[in-house]
């Protein structure tokens, strides 16, 4: 597939899944203001990020569902426009119920982008470019989560909390518009034939289900580091708190580059599976040093957690492409969001864990024992490196139309 009209298909679905993670992933930035506005305890700050996540958690299959029904244009320009009234809602909130509800509705409407926009680039996008593709695609949740989180501070402290729910939500609106705008259905791909193998919905496919539990415990690595590095460089290593807060700004730009980089090689060697399990086996045993080294000299620490950490973020486009070609361009969309939903759970509940394991016994202990969630994904995926094997064989097979030439008898 050679038209050009797919990069602009590219950024809009980019567009609409970083405005929703400029809010999911921005929003620990406005923890200080809105622990001011409304005089929360650290628990309530805590349960409002938890709202626009859980909101998010519960809508994304059904999300991915309609897509699969009725197409990425409406999905995305319906819910990313409801997202942007209810961040409205939000900057009109009195009390702190009314601002969970609105946050937990954010969260509902959102969620729309992450199935659509993935689906989307799935078809425009021929295998031979996908990874990369979905790489860039995914490159967006970081960048602007990044984005949010260096603007909205300034932007509080010169207009009040309100001024950083309205950009939010005119973030959410102009993404909604430019889907209504510049949105298209795929053109027919030639071959596209040789992709259409059956598969069981999304739902009741193990694959799908094992591709799952395989990124919810890789995410198990990425959410504590990314979550607790500032903490561990703070607490332990007696970093400032403003040099620990800007490496993981710049962390994260690195890791949003590098998922672009899985990607590409992905699409060069044409298996998603294999790389992830290397990627995982690559991540237990970097967790793994950086807990025997968390009380080292800093120049042999500071190198390996910055490499660990950037490890932990590569995965992600290629998780979402192999959810997206297991089950096929029709499915892509419902696929896709419970592959998203699956990784949630883990992103959820690990950082927590990781936190109660570092109170309970020593960050370098914490660390061990989270090498662990990506050793066990190499183990969880192993399956379906075997059957993407075949699915590509199968897949080439139906592709040879032309058949061979009958042997030629001596004369």
């Amino acid at each position: 597939m050679t038209s050009r009209y797919r990069w602009v298909i590219l950024a809009t679905g980019a567009v609409g899944a970083g405005a929703f993670s400029a809010l999911r992933m921005g929003l620990p930035a406005l923890a200080p203001a809105l622990r001011g506005e409304f005089g929360l305890t650290l628990g309530e700050v805590g349960l409002a990020f938890a709202a626009v996540t859980g909101g998010g958690m519960v809508t994304l299959v059904p999300w991915g569902a309609l897509t699969d029904r009725i197409g990425e244009r409406p999905v995305m320009a319906s819910g990313l426009a409801g997202c942007a009234a209810a961040l409205v809602g939000a900057a009109l909130s009195t009390s702190y119920a009314a601002l969970l509800g609105a946050l937990l509705v954010a969260g509902m409407f959102g969620s729309s982008a992450t199935g659509a926009s993935g689906r989307a680039v799935m078809g425009w996008f021929a295998r031979s470019e996908r990874g990369f593709a979905l790489g860039i695609r995914q490159m967006a949740l970081p960048l602007g989560g990044a984005v949010a989180s260096l603007t909205l501070p300034s932007l509080i402290d010169a207009q009040g909390l309100d001024a950083a729910f309205v950009a939010l939500a005119g973030l959410s609106l102009t993404a909604a518009v430019a889907s209504v705008v510049l949105m298209r259905d795929p053109p027919p791909a030639p071959g596209s034939r040789s992709e259409s193998a059956p598969a069981p919905p999304p739902t009741r496919d193990t694959r799908i289900w094992r591709l799952g539990a395989g990124g919810a415990l890789l995410v198990c690595a990425q959410a504590s580091m990314l979550g607790f590095i500032v903490l561990f460089l703070h607490d332990a290593r007696d970093v400032g708190a403003a040099t620990a807060a800007a490496a993981l700004g710049a962390l994260q730009i690195v890791g949003a580059l590098v998922r672009i980089v899985a990607g590409r090689r992905s699409d060069r060697e044409g298996l998603r599976i294999a790389p992830m399990r290397r990627i995982a086996a690559r991540n237990g045993a970097l967790l793994a040093a950086v807990g025997a080294l968390a009380t080292a000299p800093g120049v042999l620490l500071y190198p390996l957690l910055a490499v660990a950490a950037i490890s932990t973020m590569s995965w992600n486009g290629l998780a979402f492409t192999a959810a997206a070609e297991i089950s096929g361009h029709a499915r892509a969309g419902t696929a896709m969001s419970m592959q998203n939903t699956l990784i949630s759970v883990g992103g959820v509940l690990a950082p927590t864990a990781f936190g109660v394991l570092v109170e309970a016994t020593s960050w370098t202990a914490a660390y061990v024992v989270l090498a662990l969630a990506p050793l066990a994904a190499f183990a969880v995926l192993r399956p379906l490196e075997g059957e993407e094997d075949d699915r590509i064989a199968a897949r080439a097979l139906r592709a040879r139309e032309i058949p061979e030439p009958l042997p030629v008898e001596a004369t």
